[in-house]
């Protein structure tokens, strides 16, 4: 998640329910193979999910690490609750 192009990548994910991975490839000014490389980290990481159907590959954000970070994002929240009764 620390590199830009990842992001970026998963923004776009986030704005369709699946996008071909050579559709991804064009939105960005490197080459096809450098954009397969960075979909495989995400896809390692469970953050997005694969399907080949023919000679497409269709690629869409995969929910289970998704789910996890949201208990993470409410973890704070108890927290600033805590420190600001304790002022």
């Amino acid at each position: 998640m620390a590199d830009p192009t990842r992001r970026a990548l998963l923004a776009r994910l986030s704005a369709r329910a699946s996008l071909s991975v050579s559709k991804l490839a064009q939105l960005f000014a490197m080459s096809l193979p450098a954009v397969m490389k960075h979909l495989d980290v995400l896809s390692d990481g469970g953050l997005i999910t694969r399907t080949k159907t023919g000679r497409t590959v269709a690629c869409r954000l995969g929910a289970g690490p998704m789910a996890s970070t949201s208990r993470f994002a409410t973890v704070p929240s108890r927290r600033c609750r805590f420190l600001r009764a304790r002022r």
